[in-house]
């Protein structure tokens, strides 16, 4: 009876650090592959709206892709609402 409960507590113990250790290593390999992935614009844009303050992006290419109300916005200093 010890006997089969010394191999239970170790079967646990033991499945219970190989999925901590899978776990880590698929958590850890998600959040190395998302931060990577991530556009350069798209951090700009990020660091901005956490800062409190917008800055319009004048980039060339973007403009001419964006409607005259959302430069309209941007030119106020709002945060656009239009696409």
């Amino acid at each position: 009876m010890r006997m089969r409960r010394g191999m239970t507590a170790a079967a646990i113990i033991g499945s219970m650090l190989v999925g901590g250790g899978i776990g880590a290593t698929v958590f850890s390999a998600a959040a190395s592959g998302a931060a990577t992935s991530t556009p350069a614009t798209s951090t700009t844009q990020t660091a901005n709206s956490t800062s409190g303050v917008f800055h319009p992006n004048e980039n060339a290419a973007h403009e001419a892709t964006e409607s005259a109300a959302r430069e309209a916005q941007e030119n106020a200093g709002q945060m656009p609402t239009v696409p």
